[in-house]
């Protein structure tokens, strides 16, 4: 936040801008994804990048928990990408050369979505930087249909197409159709199922265990539990706390390196204006863990 508490520019995540210490050589690009073509029932992610940005406005750069100020990193706020209405595949291709050039100087890249469809572009363009990499993902649902509502590239199958690219580890499912669960039976892949049946205090050491050097975050708000984060447009009861999200999110960080993350499905009309401001406090939680 500004320290006179007036916004300089409105449309970047913190208010930064040109001029601003570190936009020039920063280390995280942010990349507003307004999107949601596939949404299958409450719609209004596609406002969730304006939703966040602006309520990232009010936060206090210094962060308590990493006694820091996060933003001496340096963050820049990309254009936002346009949207492409021929469809999933299309706009997937779309967010790939948006990441693809954001990624091209080594910074670590951060969608700010919109659906969830769009992690897939990212992943793309980031395994071409990074071979070896791994995708945590984070989400109530499995996303692991091969087609729902005639397309395999909606927000239903994100994570059968991130597992067809590279490696993948979910954590938070506690929905899923009966054909879903058969394809991560036959499959193996691994997926932490909330609550955990053996406790939380395991599920980090399992995470870990199946993540390679270089990880990918992608966050779909729904993980947490609707008391937490009501502004989604498919809530599902029993996630997880904020405490229990951000220290998962901070043991991977510290254990691995994050070279991209990606926040998706707030949809800000369909809970309180704090969802946004949660949003975007772990969105810069998330760039501190990275950068840490």
């Amino acid at each position: 936040m500004a320290e006179n508490g007036s916004p300089r520019n409105g449309d970047t995540f913190l208010d930064a801008g040109p001029g601003d210490p570190g936009w020039d050589t920063a280390q995280v690009v942010l990349i507003p994804v307004p999107y949601d073509s596939t949404t299958s029932y409450k719609t209004g992610a596609r406002a969730g990048p304006r939703a966040i940005i602006e309520a990232s406005r009010q936060l206090e750069d210094y962060d308590l928990e990493l006694d820091r100020d996060i933003s001496a990193v340096g963050i820049r706020t990309a254009p936002e990408v346009e949207v492409d209405a021929s469809g999933p595949r299309a706009m997937v291709e779309r967010v790939r050369l948006a990441v693809q050039a954001a990624a091209s100087d080594g910074q670590i890249v951060g969608l700010l979505g919109g659906e969830h469809s769009i992690t897939v572009g990212a992943v793309q363009a980031l395994t071409s930087r990074w071979p070896d990499l791994t995708v945590l993902y984070l989400d109530a649902h499995a996303d692991m249909r091969d087609e729902y509502m005639g397309t395999g590239w909606g927000h239903a199958s994100v994570a059968r197409r991130v597992s067809e690219i590279c490696g993948i580890v979910e954590v938070g499912v506690r929905s899923l159709s009966a054909s879903e669960r058969e394809f991560i039976k036959e499959t193996e892949v691994p997926v932490i199922y909330w609550p955990p049946p053996r406790g939380v205090d395991g599920v980090t050491a399992e995470v870990l265990s199946a993540l390679s050097p270089h990880v990918y975050i992608s966050v779909d708000l729904d993980v947490l539990d609707p008391s937490v984060m009501a502004a989604v447009g498919t809530p599902e009861p029993g996630g997880m706390s904020w405490s229990e999200l951000t220290e998962l999110l901070r043991a991977v960080a510290r254990e691995r390196e994050v070279v991209g993350f990606d926040l998706t499905e707030l949809s800000p009309g369909e809970g309180p204006e704090a969802a946004a401001y949660t949003a975007a406090k772990l969105g810069y939680k998330l760039i501190g863990y990275a950068t840490g």
